[in-house]
C-alpha cells in the first residue's frame, strides 16, 4: 500500500492549516465567474499551487493573492471553510485549527466580525455534516504584520468576542520587512480575552525573529525552522514547552531548506523540542496531511514510534477545551499505539 493510503486511514491533528492557501482551485473557477472574471482551472492552478521552490518566503505568499481576492464575500468564505473541512475530514484528520487573516477580506465591505462569522458558520455546518465520523475544527484568527499594530489591537479584541470555535490569536506576513515588535500590544489583548497564542516565525535566515514572538509568550511557533541553529534557543523552547508546527514541504517552497531530507525536524524531535507536522496551506503545497507526514517520515527516516509520536503531539498542543478534545485524542492514542508497533515509512 502506498505509505499515504496507509496513514490516511489514522486519526491526524493539523494545527497549521491557512484558509486561503487552501481554496480549491476548482472552487476558486466558479468564484471568480460569480465575481465576473475569467479563470480557467489551469491558470487557477498555476497562480495557487506553489512550486517545489520560491526564491524566498515573499514569492510563496504570492500564491495567496489570488483566493484572497476571491474571498470577499461571506458566501464565498463560507463555502472555502466548508470546503477545507471537508477535505480535512477526507484526509483522515479529526482535529484541526484552522487559521486565516481577516482583515485581507474587507474589499467588499464585510466587517471583521461578518468575516469571523462567515468561516466559523462553513465550518460547524461541515462537521455536522461530517456523518459518524467524529471530527472538532477551532478557528485562530491572524493579524498581519504589515497592518497596522492599533488595528490588529482591535482585531485581537474582536476575536475574543466572537467566542466559539475561536481559539486563538496569531502573526503572519513578510518577516523580512515587517518585525514582530510593534504588535505586542494585540498580544497582550488577545491574552486579556482569553485567547491562545501563536506566532508566524522562522521561515527567513536567522533566529532574532524566532526569538522577538517568544517574547508575546506564545505556546506555539507557526514554524520555527531556523531555531535550529541556535543551542541557547532551542533550550529555551524546551524550557518554555513551546511548540513549532513545522510544514516541512511549505519550508522547502520558501527556501529556509534545502530539501526534506535536509529539514531539522527529525533532529529536533530528537533534541526533545516539541514539533508537530502540518501543511500549511494544502493547495499552495499540493500535498494533504497524510502526503506530508508519509513524505517528511521517508525522508527523515523517522520510526514509525516516531512518527507517532510527532503525529499524537498534534493533539496535545492543541489550543481546544481539553474536555472537548479529549474523546478525539483518546481515540487516535490508540489508533497511533496499535499502528506504532509496526508502522514504518519506507
Amino acid at each position: 500500500m502506498d505509505p499515504a493510503e496507509a496513514l490516511r486511514s489514522l486519526p491526524k491533528a493539523e494545527l497549521h492549516q491557512h484558509l486561503d492557501g487552501s481554496l480549491r482551485p476548482e472552487t476558486a473557477v466558479e468564484l471568480a465567474a460569480d465575481a465576473g472574471m475569467d479563470l480557467s482551472l489551469d491558470e487557477a492552478r498555476r497562480r495557487m499551487v506553489g512550486p517545489e521552490r520560491c526564491r524566498d518566503q515573499a514569492e510563496l505568499l504570492s500564491y495567496f493573492d489570488l483566493p484572497i481576492a476571491l474571498l470577499q464575500t461571506e458566501a464565498a468564505l463560507e463555502r472555502a471553510s466548508f470546503e477545507l473541512v471537508e477535505d480535512l475530514v477526507a484526509d483522515g484528520v479529526t482535529y484541526a485549527e484552522i487559521r486565516w487573516a481577516p482583515r485581507l477580506h474587507l474589499e467588499a465591505g464585510l466587517s471583521v466580525a461578518a468575516v469571523i462569522d462567515a468561516v466559523a458558520a462553513g465550518v460547524a455546518r461541515a462537521t455536522r455534516e461530517a456523518g459518524d465520523r467524529e471530527v472538532l475544527v477551532n478557528l485562530i484568527v491572524t493579524a498581519m504584520r504589515s497592518h497596522p499594530p492599533g488595528a490588529n489591537v482591535e482585531l485581537a479584541r474582536t476575536a475574543g468576542a466572537a467566542g466559539g470555535l475561536v481559539v486563538g490569536f496569531d502573526l503572519a506576513g513578510p518577516e523580512e520587512a515587517w518585525p514582530a515588535p510593534p504588535h505586542a500590544a494585540a498580544f497582550l489583548a488577545a491574552r486579556e480575552v482569553g485567547l491562545a497564542l501563536t506566532a508566524h516565525a522562522g521561515e527567513v535566515a536567522g533566529e532574532q525573529r524566532v526569538r522577538e514572538v517568544l517574547d508575546f509568550g506564545v505556546r506555539r511557533v507557526a514554524h520555527g525552522v531556523t531555531a535550529a541553529g541556535d543551542d541557547a534557543l532551542l533550550q529555551l523552547l524546551r524550557a518554555r514547552g513551546v511548540t513549532l508546527d513545522l510544514c516541512p514541504t511549505s519550508n522547502v517552497q520558501a527556501g529556509i531548506v534545502a530539501s526534506l531530507a535536509d529539514h531539522p525536524i527529525g533532529v529536533l524531535h530528537r533534541a526533545g523540542v516539541s514539533v508537530t507536522i502540518s501543511t500549511d496551506d494544502r493547495t499552495v503545497t499540493g500535498v494533504s496531511l497524510s502526503e506530508e507526514m508519509a513524505r517528511t517520515a521517508s525522508a527523515q527516516q523517522l520510526t514509525g514510534h516516531e512518527l507517532a509520536e510527532i503525529a499524537l503531539n498534534g493533539y496535545a498542543r492543541a489550543f481546544a477545551s481539553p474536555s472537548a478534545l479529549a474523546p478525539i485524542r483518546a481515540a487516535a492514542a490508540r489508533a497511533w499505539d496499535a499502528w506504532r508497533t509496526e508502522g514504518r515509512i519506507s
